[in-house]
């Protein structure tokens, strides 16, 4: 289910504060890449990814990718800054960044 723009709105001004937990250079989507997005999506649910890919095209198609292989969905495009939300239903309410801002 697609996120409202009220809970945008919300996870935004969460995102505003957080720092990136992930960096996607050159190198693309590799195993390690994915591995650190599951584990970083599962303890967090919104998360801040760093891309530092120059061309603008093949940045928006790595969100694109890593939003799809992950089940997330997509709150914000900043530059090279993205913003990833997926529900946890089993989430740590210390970890979860939605849970520890509210």
């Amino acid at each position: 289910m697609p996120l409202t723009q009220e809970q945008k709105k919300q996870y935004k001004s969460i995102g505003h504060h957080l720092k990136p937990v992930l960096t996607v250079a050159d190198n693309g989507l590799t195993e390690g890449v994915l591995a650190e997005f599951e584990r970083a999506l599962a303890d967090h649910e919104l998360i801040k990814i760093k891309l530092t890919i120059l061309d603008r095209e093949a940045r928006l198609a790595q969100i694109a990718e890593l939003c799809k292989v992950g089940k997330a969905d997509l709150v914000q495009v900043i530059g090279k800054m993205a913003l990833v939300y997926r529900k946890n239903f089993s989430a740590n309410k210390q970890l979860s960044n939605v849970h520890r801002f509210k």
